[in-house]
């Protein structure tokens, strides 16, 4: 059983104290790990999904770009609306 003694209880207050410091910078580590996925996720979805494609300032110049690739044997491109560029891109994925 640990000592009642006002002294021994505080050097136990004192040693919890301590440890909840320990927590309190693991916690913060763990956040800045948890930015710094979200930042390199949102920076992956941009490449994906805008940077490494064709951007067209409207909507009827991506249609005629459809156009000319199904003059050319390319069938079942559709266009949407970027909402980094805010330019439009093709996709080949059908929209659900």
């Amino acid at each position: 059983m640990a000592s009642r003694k006002p002294s021994a209880k505080a050097k136990r207050v004192a040693a919890f104290k301590s440890e909840l410091e320990d927590l309190g910078s693991l916690f913060e580590q763990e956040s800045m790990r948890r930015n710094e996925l979200d930042a390199t996720r949102e920076h992956a979805r941009y490449e994906k999904s805008c940077a490494s494609k064709m951007r067209y300032p409207t909507r009827a110049d991506a249609l005629e770009a459809i156009a000319a690739c199904e003059e050319h044997g390319r069938r079942g491109l559709s266009t949407y609306k970027c909402s980094y560029c805010n330019g439009w891109h093709l996709t080949s994925h059908p929209w659900t």
